[in-house]
Parts: C-alpha cells; sequence; structure tokens
C-alpha cells in the first residue's frame, strides 16, 4: 500500500470521539464512519467532518474507501465486529479489552494471520512517549531487574454515572474496563506469568466490584495489581529493581510524568514531556507504520501479549467467580 491507510470508524460512543479527534488533529485520513443507526453516522460525521456516514456496520466494511477500521463497540462486541471487518479485508484496530475471554481473540488473530491483515489491541498506553521512554531506561538496565511491579486503577464509577460497566451482557465489571491496564503494563515488563492470584468482590448483578491480582513469575519477580469501580484510587504504578525503581505519577496510564530513584534513593531522572490532546494518536502512528510495511502486528502490542492478557483476565475471571451471558 503506498498511501496512507484510509481509517473507518466503527462505533461512535465516547472513546470514538476522543481517538478520532486525537488521530484527525495529527492529519491521519479518516473517511467513513458507521453506526447502528444513519442518525448516529450523521451525528458523528458532521462532528469530525467526515463525509462518508454508514447506517450499519455492514455498510461500513463494504466501503472501499476504507482500509483500517478502527471497533470501537462495547465489550461483547468486539469480537464479532472485528472478525467482520478481517473478513470484510480490512485491517483492524480493536479497542481494550481485545476480546470477552481469549477464546475470542484466539479467533481473531487466526483470521489476521490466514488474511494476511494488520490487527492490534487498541492499548494506547504503550505507545506514549511516557512509556517509550520507560522501555528505554529498563532495557539500559538502570533499575537492574525488575523485582516488583504496582499499579491501581480505581474510579468512582456506580451504576447511575456508568450504567453499561454494571451490565454482565455488556461484559461490565472493573477487570475488562479498569483492571486490563494494569494487567496489560504487567505483562508489558514481565511477560506471562506462572502462577495468579485473584480475589474480588461482586455486585448484585454478578460483575467483579473490586479486584486484586498477584502475578507470579518463575524469576520470582511479582506484580501486585488492582483495580475497582467503587471509589476514586491513586492511580499511580511502580517498577521497583534490583538497583533501583520508577514511580510514575497519576494518572500512570495516560501520558505521565514519573521519576527514576537509584537504589540509593537518588533521583537519576524526572521525566515530564507532553503531548496533544489525549495521546490516542501514537497507537494510530504505530498500525499506519505496519499497514504500510506489510505487517500484520506490532512488536508493541503483539498478537501474543493480547493473547497473554486475555488468558490471564480469564483465569482471573475463573477464580473470582464473574462469568458472562453466553461463555
Amino acid at each position: 500500500m503506498a498511501q496512507r491507510p484510509r481509517w473507518g470508524i466503527l462505533g461512535t460512543g465516547g472513546i470514538a470521539k476522543l481517538f478520532t479527534r486525537d488521530i484527525m488533529g495529527e492529519g491521519l485520513k479518516v473517511t467513513a464512519v458507521g453506526s447502528r443507526t444513519k442518525e448516529g453516522a450523521e451525528a458523528f460525521g458532521s462532528a469530525f467532518g467526515i463525509q462518508s456516514r454508514h447506517g450499519s456496520y455492514e455498510a461500513l466494511l463494504a466501503d472501499p474507501e476504507v482500509d483500517i477500521v478502527y471497533v470501537s463497540t462495547p465489550h461483547p462486541f468486539h469480537h464479532p465486529n472485528a472478525l467482520a471487518a478481517l473478513r470484510a479485508g480490512k485491517h483492524v484496530l480493536v479497542e481494550k479489552p481485545f476480546t470477552i475471554n481469549a477464546k475470542e481473540a484466539g479467533e481473531l488473530v487466526r483470521t489476521a494471520r490466514e488474511k494476511g491483515l494488520f490487527l492490534m489491541e487498541a492499548m494506547w498506553t504503550r505507545f506514549l512517549p511516557t512509556f517509550e521512554r520507560l522501555r528505554d531506561i529498563i532495557a539500559a538496565g538502570t533499575i537492574g531487574d525488575i523485582a516488583v511491579v504496582l499499579a491501581d486503577h480505581n474510579q468512582f464509577l456506580p451504576i447511575e454515572k456508568a450504567q453499561r460497566l454494571h451490565l454482565p451482557e455488556l461484559g461490565g465489571g472493573a477487570l475488562l474496563d479498569l483492571g486490563v491496564y494494569p494487567i496489560s503494563f504487567a505483562q508489558s515488563l514481565l511477560g506471562s506469568p506462572a502462577r495468579i492470584q485473584a480475589s474480588a468482590t461482586l455486585t448484585d448483578l454478578g460483575v467483579d466490584r473490586q479486584t486484586g491480582v498477584i502475578l507470579s513469575y518463575d524469576s520470582g519477580a511479582q506484580a501486585s495489581l488492582q483495580c475497582g469501580m467503587a471509589a476514586l484510587g491513586p492511580n499511580r504504578a511502580f517498577v521497583v529493581g534490583s538497583r533501583g525503581r520508577v514511580e510514575i505519577d497519576s494518572v500512570w496510564y495516560n501520558q505521565s510524568a514519573f521519576t527514576v530513584y537509584s537504589r540509593e534513593n537518588e533521583v537519576l531522572e524526572r521525566y515530564a514531556a507532553g503531548v496533544r490532546n489525549r495521546g490516542m494518536q501514537y497507537q494510530a502512528f504505530e498500525a499506519e507504520r505496519r499497514v504500510l510495511a506489510g505487517e500484520i502486528e506490532s512488536p508493541l502490542m503483539s498478537h501474543e501479549a493480547s493473547l497473554q492478557v486475555m488468558a490471564i483476565m480469564d483465569e482471573v475471571r475463573s477464580q473470582t467467580g464473574v462469568r458472562y451471558p453466553g461463555e
């Protein structure tokens, strides 16, 4: 593909608005939007100046002016929507969590590989400059071998404020919406754990109100992770190594500042760069680079990484008793 990929937006919710604002602000080309209704597509298209406005997802996927589709529908629809896009010959960037479970994730990966199409989970945090710098620091051995990862993602999201998060039929609960951030963060640093321990408090509707997870690795490293929707937390993260540590400011999964300390508690570096808007454009830059290079995945958010994250969350849900309709 010689020209830059042309984007189609599948789903018109809040996250789609943030993503579209960020990528169009950087000059990326959005040629079409698809919604469940013509009215929804028209409203979204008018807001962003998108010419082609489709009143169904099927019409969007049939649009020959779309090369890559951003899937931003609720969690249970990630799998069918992304699968339909791949079968229509489109490259796909699908919102986190990748799918509801690892089985669904595996089918998406197999289909993308069979068709030679790019597929990536939109874990936008991994692509931010903050985390690029963090990876460089760890690779340089500045803090030594990682011993502990600590991260929390706690928000106050009662049912009247965020109904979707409380409904099992929409993949509700803290884990898939909020816990995916610290779990994916730990996976990016330490890979797949040898052992998983989890505990959760469930709501009356059967989704997790809050969940704690400990991931243990054969190296001796541990990740202690927490998520919840009952109360606002510090939302910070720490990477502790044998020679020092990194403390990431709140809200850690955004483009946040961090401080690097030596083992003797001396400040080695203070990183505090900013980005335009929310920073969701960086994952789109990566997707475009890989598509133009003829690649089907990104090493920063590989297929295997997404499969590992989904497998961890499957095990957490198994231990805590959270099941979704149809599983």
